[in-house]
């Protein structure tokens, strides 16, 4: 806290979580009683509702829980989404019980959370996270509905990443990828930062992407397709893949719907149990799997210039140290993955609107293109180019304009990063300077409100 002039107990305030509930039930599943343990994490109501996501996981415990919310506070804080932190898990391995089970069992335990009150709309707004998607979100979200049934007005707005035909929005899935990408693109164009040696693009950048979920799939999917970027290797659980002249990302994820497994793909090597695809030489590495996967053990063996973490603590305090150390520069996670969130902010304001993003303005943005593309025409006596014209002449979809709202926040979060940067070099790397940033703004909250 040498970086802050905090009142007196308000550090010890931020650092704790406000509550923890435990919660535990049984579902009757094939012919017995099972019984579950599941947590929600409120770290802080300085700024309500609270926001966070739910984890399926057979190693989820109460202190990750914790440690996770607090990480939601300082994200929300540092992109300005007017979200306290939350976070959930259930202590489940999804891969061992049927659709149908557990739905009855993510139902079960939505009733738990809205008997406790923590979901809800104006309350605690979960999301999904690792193990659950839009499926679960859409059950939690019709179970509230159940037990709720005279807040029909809001009642979507009780979980965000749900199925659009349930109130979702249009680019939620792809968020925290895409997010991933503006903030590679954001730190590159910043002239401020030492780029990838001298480099302001990603125009031929070797990468290493760890996860091949949704996060490391739609990032790597972004980086290559759009922005030329060579992904070297894919790094799973069972191994990695690794092509020096570039994955083809779209084929290499259909081939693992498929088989299960990254492994085996034509046009690549394969290293079966294999953990060391992110020791392997490259310009980036994106972490986007699990907590930790950068530890002491394999942090001198890191090869990369710039480390994205675009999972949640994917490297650890001392590796943290040593990559620096290194001259490695990070770019953290509170920044890097907050894409998801953002787009969830997007999704519940739509859902307490009821008005789907662009539908008042799209038709009257085309008949302005339309007027301007006609007077340049008539000004040059030339055709407006075709290649361009149709994308000139489109006003706008949800997915645009959310794609739209989420560069821009990026883009604004990391210009304060930069900005207190600059202004207090002493702060030494980013993941400081991100800290800090969120930290003022959650104390200038509680001083604002007699806290």
């Amino acid at each position: 806290m040498s970086f802050l002039d905090l009142p007196e107990g308000l550090a010890e305030r931020i650092i704790q979580c406000n509550s923890t509930y435990t919660v535990r039930f049984g579902v009757r599943l094939r012919g017995r009683m099972y019984s579950f343990i599941g947590w929600r994490s409120v770290h802080s109501e300085h700024c309500e509702p609270v926001k966070g996501g739910i984890r399926y996981t057979s190693n989820a415990d109460a202190e990750e829980v914790e440690a996770l919310a607090a990480l939601m506070t300082l994200k929300c804080s540092l992109v300005d989404v007017p979200f306290g932190g939350s976070k959930g898990a259930l202590k489940i391995d999804p891969r061992e019980w049927t659709p149908q089970e557990l739905e009855r069992i993510t139902r079960r335990f939505t009733q738990e959370l809205n008997k406790r009150g923590l979901i809800g709309p104006g309350v605690n707004v979960p999301a999904p996270d690792i193990g659950t998607g839009e499926r679960e979100m859409a059950w939690m979200m019709d179970e509230f509905r159940r037990a709720n049934p005279t807040d029909v007005v809001n009642a979507r707005a009780c979980v965000t990443g749900k199925p659009l035909s349930k109130g979702g929005i249009a680019g939620r899935t792809e968020a925290t990828g895409r997010g991933v990408q503006f903030a590679i693109q954001s730190f590159l164009r910043d002239t401020r930062t030492v780029g990838l040696d001298g480099r302001r693009d990603l125009k031929g950048v070797s990468v290493i992407v760890q996860g091949f979920g949704n996060v490391g799939y739609h990032a790597a999917k972004f980086l290559s397709e759009e922005d030329g970027a060579r992904i070297t290797v894919v790094a799973e659980r069972d191994g990695y893949v690794t092509n020096t002249e570039g994955l083809p990302i779209e084929a290499l994820k259909q081939h693992q719907i498929r088989t299960g497994s990254i492994l085996g793909f034509e046009g690549a090597k394969s290293f079966v149990g294999d953990m060391t695809g992110i020791e392997q030489r490259c310009d980036v590495l994106i972490p986007a799997a699990m907590e930790n996967a950068i530890h002491v053990e394999n942090a001198e063996r890191i090869k990369a210039h710039l480390v994205v973490e675009a999972a949640n603590g994917p490297v650890s305090f001392e590796a943290d140290k040593i990559l620096r150390s290194r001259g490695v520069t990070i770019l953290p996670d509170l920044f890097v993955n907050a894409g998801g969130v953002v787009v969830s902010y997007f999704e519940w304001v739509k859902n307490l609107t009821h008005i789907p993003f662009g539908l008042m303005e799209r038709r009257r943005r085309e008949r302005r293109n339309q007027t301007i593309a006609a007077a340049l025409e008539q000004m040059t006596g030339k055709e407006f180019p075709a290649d361009i014209r149709d994308e000139f002449l489109e006003g706008g979809s949800e997915i645009d304009l959310v794609r739209s709202g989420l560069e821009d926040v990026v883009r604004s979060t990391w210009a304060r990063i930069g900005d207190l940067m600059e202004k207090q070099p002493e702060l030494g790397d980013y993941r400081t300077a991100a800290y800090v940033a969120s930290i003022r703004q959650i104390a200038e909250a509680y001083e604002a409100i007699g806290i």
